[in-house]
């Protein structure tokens, strides 16, 4: 194994986060733009910045925002709101309450729940817009009578007339989407526990959602592509590269063999984020007791292990994805983003 071999890393650009790290969100990436939850707002810098003011406070949910940067859908405990940048409802598609004890009351708003403790750390879906921006694909839950269901719906996103649903057949905390290229066709993982993270694959087929499960693993990056994606078993002892088109694994990369533990440590496991920049490049963490991160390049084509990554300063974190031939760390103390590609 290329243990050691360097991959050295250019930084692209270092973008600095709109909002205080101590009362925010750590920063994110999603369609090549910045995107930072507070309590009170949601600010997305790409071209312009834009300020969408926030329906409930942070921690309540997820939030998902447009290609365009003009429409953001707060996932919340009740609802998914769509929220334009004047604070505008452009609609809302109410479901089943996300509180951690069942609750199958049908809430109106926030404010019917705000003080109650049994909603103040309850599970989560999430939503997700279609790289075109017309769709809305969300996990939300409901319930038949006091059964738990959840279900994946995609929403027209100009107006959230559901287009289509299908049950997950899952029991989440919480779960997140991971668009493909394809705006039909959509990816999702689902916490279930320290055992189960489902992986299901959704394609909007005319009026009909097809869901198919593909494996029992934590759901980490899309290629460029779509045609692979990158998984992590719960115990983060391996990761696996998979085929979008029918889930076939390909290849794994088990942690203890792939990659040498750092110095007086006998332990070490992948993160459950990683990068995909090209369709044969991924970059992955691994961590450890050891205060320093440590990421790879890897070949997802290959199933080799090309190096470490070296980077021109010491970074925090795992590698996230960034979009083609780029991926991103945050900052220690959350204050700025940093851009990533391979040198020449």
């Amino acid at each position: 194994m290329p243990h050691d071999l360097v991959c050295p890393a250019r930084l692209l650009e270092t973008v600095a986060a709109p909002l205080d790290a101590t009362s925010a969100d750590a920063p994110e990436i999603t369609h090549g733009l910045l995107v930072q939850r507070g309590d009170a707002e949601l600010v997305v810098r790409g071209e312009s910045e834009v300020r969408f003011p926030a329906p409930w406070p942070r921690g309540y949910g997820a939030v998902a925002v447009s290609p365009a940067a003009d429409l953001a859908v707060f996932a919340g405990l009740h609802a998914l709101r769509a929220v334009d940048a004047t604070g505008a409802v452009r609609w809302e598609v109410r479901h089943g309450c996300w509180s951690t004890v069942v609750c199958t009351q049908a809430h109106a708003s926030f404010a019917e729940y705000a003080d109650d403790r049994n909603h103040e750390h309850a599970d989560t879906g999430s939503a997700a817009f279609s790289p075109d921006g017309k769709l809305v694909w969300a996990h939300v839950r409901n319930y038949d009578g006091d059964e738990i269901r959840e279900e994946w719906l995609v929403l027209d996103s100009a107006d959230g007339s559901v287009l289509a649903r299908a049950d997950t057949g899952t029991v989440g905390s919480d779960s997140w989407h991971f668009p493909l290229p394809d705006p039909t066709r959509m990816a999702l993982t689902v916490g279930e526990g320290e055992e189960d993270s489902p992986v299901l694959m959704g394609r909007l087929d005319g009026g009909q959602l097809v869901v198919e499960r593909f494996a029992e693993e934590v759901f980490l990056a899309m290629s460029p592509s779509g045609e692979r994606f990158l998984t992590t078993d719960p115990g983060q002892w391996s990761v696996y590269v998979h085929r979008s088109a029918d889930g076939v694994e390909l290849g794994e990369w088990k942690c203890d063999s792939a990659v040498p533990p750092p110095a007086g440590d006998d332990r070490v496991f992948w993160d459950y984020q990683a990068g995909f920049p090209h369709d044969d490049v991924a970059v992955l963490g691994t961590g450890s007791h050891a205060p320093e991160p440590r990421h790879w390049c890897v070949d997802p084509t290959t199933i080799t292990v090309r190096g470490r990554i070296a980077y021109p300063f010491p970074i925090s974190g795992p590698p996230w994805s960034a979009g083609p031939g780029r991926w991103y760390t945050v900052a220690a103390d959350g204050s700025a983003v940093h851009f990533w590609a391979l040198a020449d």
